[in-house]
């Protein structure tokens, strides 16, 4: 397809319709600037004329700025059939065009406004005049058009008929509550095409059966003008075509050319999300934390093979970088990429090592990150030559309310096992002196603790991986032990472990 199509985005108008969600006069404004001066898109419609005094102060801003940087046709207002009302605070705060809300079918314009089409085409016609004597351009809504398609589209064709030549910029077709398939979608809008040749109609897609994007797919093969889209897909219910998968439809699979960025995509998909505090599921395309991250081996491995797995929305092209997950499904080649990217080199046998480390690790959380792995190769590697003599066979650690912390160790010394019950200040302590219980009764002596740090990765969450380093005088000699573990008194027990083998050999 070679001709041209316009992206208006509606994130501050229909996406402020989101529950919950309301911009802050700063947020609208610097959305709306990275929007026009960094992603690109053609058009923004900005607010609803006559909502509130601070979505006044908000437009006023943006319409300042928009004048000043050359932007100012590219701001849209919605207005609405109020006799001159919206088209009056329009003209105030500055903008220059305004989308007028008409009905797209016979029953909301009986039902819901109890009027004759008749009535309704005639206030239609009284507001566009007003419009046009102010100077502004005008484009028109059919509210609930694809219900007009399929109940009544004698009403919407009587209402094009009676509007096509009032000098309408656009028509912009809505599935306002998102019912169309992209098979009607796609014969509804080139009926209208076909009907009405010399005129420009846009589209605007709602998600309800998750049919967003393949109806905006559908409408552009039908030879609809414009598209809407809202950054992450917010809007009513279950919002609008999201702006980043629309990109990537019109790019990859209809071959047009927009003159949006798409590397600035993920950037302002994450300064909606943070402004909104409607969060990015993690599986959402293109802008998930997890779209761009291999988890299984197989894959990883099909990567270095000449990019197997790969398909057309590489992540360097949404200012993003493809990621290998470490956990129990990962396999060397995972591993051996999260390093590469690290700068760690490793033989076959470290690496399989490190390997089986994560895959140990990954039966208690989730996913190993990048930031761990150097923690982990440490852990395996300066460790993993130490004769085991003693092994902690079994422990149990209980935190009661009001109650002193108490645990139960047994461990195997050359082959024999010894257990133990103590109670402590805490569940380390408590460990450490059921241990020292056992070599109490065995009359070994037990070094003495002199530093206890813990550290996660930088970055790290909740479930971050714990690295507990523990400082030991034993008979003059000071030393220091790792452990490593989701959890932080596990990470202190294994560092303890290699302790009493280190002590022993």
């Amino acid at each position: 397809m070679s001709f041209s199509l316009e992206i208006m985005d509606t994130t501050l108008r229909d996406g402020e319709q989101t529950s919950g969600v309301a911009f802050a006069i700063q947020e609208k404004a610097s959305i709306a600037r990275f929007l026009l001066t960094e992603v690109g898109v053609d058009r923004l419609e900005v607010a609803s004329a006559r909502v509130s005094s601070g979505e006044y102060e908000a437009v006023k801003q943006i319409v300042n700025w928009a004048k000043q940087s050359g932007f100012i046709n590219k701001i849209e207002v919605l207005g609405f059939l109020d006799n001159g009302q919206s088209i009056q605070w329009i003209e105030e705060v500055g903008a220059k065009v305004i989308n007028l809300l008409a009905k797209g079918s016979y029953k909301h314009v009986t039902l819901q406004l109890g009027k004759t089409p008749e009535q309704h085409i005639k206030d239609i016609k009284a507001n566009i005049a007003m419009a046009k004597e102010k100077g502004f351009d005008v484009n028109l809504y059919l509210e609930d058009w694809s219900n007009g398609m399929i109940h009544s589209k004698e009403y919407v064709f009587l209402l094009m008929d009676e509007l096509q030549n009032l000098g309408i910029k656009r028509f912009m077709l809505p599935d306002t509550l998102g019912i169309l398939t992209p098979e009607t979608t796609e014969s509804f809008v080139k009926e209208m095409i076909v009907r009405y040749p010399n005129l420009h109609f846009d589209f605007h897609s709602h998600n309800d059966y998750d049919l967003a994007v393949a109806n905006v797919h559908a409408a552009i093969k039908a030879g609809v003008r414009g598209v809407h889209t809202t950054v992450n897909g917010l809007g009513e219910r279950a919002g609008n075509a999201p702006l980043t998968s629309v990109l990537a439809v019109i790019h990859d699979h209809l071959k047009i050319k927009t003159n949006l960025k798409e590397e600035k995509l993920y950037q302002i998909s994450k300064l909606v999300e943070t402004y909104s505090g409607v969060r990015i599921p993690n599986n959402k395309p293109l802008i998930g934390d997890n779209v761009f991250t291999q988890c299984a081996g197989v894959h990883a491995d099909g990567d270095s093979k000449n990019n197997l797995y790969f398909n057309d929305l590489l992540p360097e092209r949404f200012g993003r970088s493809r990621e290998y997950a470490l956990g129990k499904t990962s396999g060397k080649a995972n591993i051996r990429k999260n390093l590469e990217a690290l700068g760690i080199k490793l033989n076959d046998d470290e690496l399989k090592k490190v390997t089986q480390k994560i895959i140990e690790l990954g039966d208690k959380k989730q996913i190993v990150t990048q930031e761990e792995l150097p923690y982990i190769v440490s852990d395996v590697l300066k460790h993993e030559q130490q004769e085991q003599r003693i092994e902690m066979v079994n422990y149990s650690l209980s935190l009661n309310h009001g109650l002193r912390p108490t645990a139960t160790v047994k461990i195997k010394i050359d082959g024999k096992d010894y257990e133990q019950t103590a109670v402590g200040d805490g569940q380390y302590d408590a460990f450490t002196k059921a241990l020292w219980k056992i070599y109490s009764s065995l009359n070994k002596p037990k070094p003495e603790l002199i530093d206890y740090a813990v550290s996660i990765p930088p970055g790290g969450q909740t479930d971050a991986l714990v690295h507990t380093t523990i400082t030991w005088n034993f008979n003059g000699n000071i030393f220091k032990t790792h452990g490593l573990d989701a959890d932080q008194t596990e990470a202190a027990i294994k560092a303890t472990e290699k302790m009493l083998n280190y002590i022993n050999n």
